[in-house]
């Protein structure tokens, strides 16, 4: 069958994310630089020390009576093997903080490393001719998603660009069992896109897609269920969206915020019903 032309040339779920850096990268002095400061402040606290020590001294009378006694030489000597070994603590641990920051910035370059990986390969699966494949990387992209809060929205940009891909209508039951089939596993994938993002927009899910961006320009819902999704902040976009049969909800969905978008959608069969649902602030648009 013939795709639509309106689907024809719509952007491919195989998007590359948009790398961007997670938190946690180390901001260190150079060794060198670190050292130097430490010994500094070793040598001026060693010095601020004596000093102080000496001005004591003088003020309880000591250096009036001769030389120190043995055990005030002791004392002062202890001291300063005390203030040294405080320098080589003080070095000690700047050397383990630097050590503990560069591991924090490794493992944050893995994870990222690791979490780039798995989109690509999440995205291979969205592309693949098998539908129990592309089910799969359904699932697995909203997972993504879930995971990788840096590029969430990214994750589900290819979920919405996934469903603006050309789709086929409904061959019909008198049509050969094998496109008929293929049919219904599409139509599968697709509503279960939906279902999640649906999900996602409610109060109390797990992990919460809402103030993201959601383009469904040209879609085609022949079912869908987004009841009681709230769609706050971003934008939403349901731009020449085709409703052309099944049954899509929308009750009890709240549009709060952001910018919402029907223009030029086509409301042509099927039930679309938006019953209690709620439009306050932001902009929001049927024309």
């Amino acid at each position: 069958m013939g795709a639509n032309p309106r689907r024809r040339g719509r952007q491919s779920a195989t998007q590359e994310p948009v790398q961007r850096s997670d938190g946690g990268e180390a901001r260190l002095w150079h060794l060198g630089t670190a050292l130097a400061v430490s010994f500094t402040v070793a040598v001026v606290g060693l010095a601020g020390l004596a000093w102080l020590a000496w001005v004591l001294l003088g003020l309880a009378g000591y250096r009036h009576h001769g030389a120190p006694a043995l055990k005030d030489t002791v004392s002062v000597l202890q001291l300063v093997f005390a203030t040294v070994a405080g320098a080589g603590a003080l070095v000690a641990l700047i050397v383990a903080y630097r050590r503990q920051k560069i591991t924090e910035a490794n493992s944050v370059q893995d994870r990222t490393r690791v979490l780039n990986e798995r989109f690509t390969s999440i995205a291979a699966q969205l592309g693949d001719a098998q539908p129990a494949v592309r089910l799969a990387g359904v699932h697995a992209m909203a997972g993504l998603a879930d995971d990788w809060k840096q590029n969430r929205q990214t994750c589900v940009d290819v979920l919405c660009a996934y469903l603006r891909l050309p789709y086929d209508p409904d061959p019909g039951d008198d049509a050969d069992p094998a496109a008929r089939a293929a049919f219904k596993a599409n139509r599968e994938v697709r509503h279960t896109i939906i279902r999640l993002i649906g999900a996602h927009l409610r109060p109390g899910a797990p992990t919460s897609w809402r103030g993201l961006n959601f383009d469904f320009t040209g879609v085609i819902f022949d079912g869908g269920d987004f009841h009681g999704a709230e769609f706050s902040g971003g934008t939403v976009s349901f731009d020449d969206a085709e409703f052309s049969g099944g049954t899509v909800s929308f009750d009890r969905a709240e549009f709060s915020g952001g910018t919402v978008s029907f223009d030029d959608a086509e409301f042509s069969g099927g039930a679309v019903s938006f019953w209690h649902a709620g439009f306050s602030g932001g902009q929001v648009s049927f024309n």
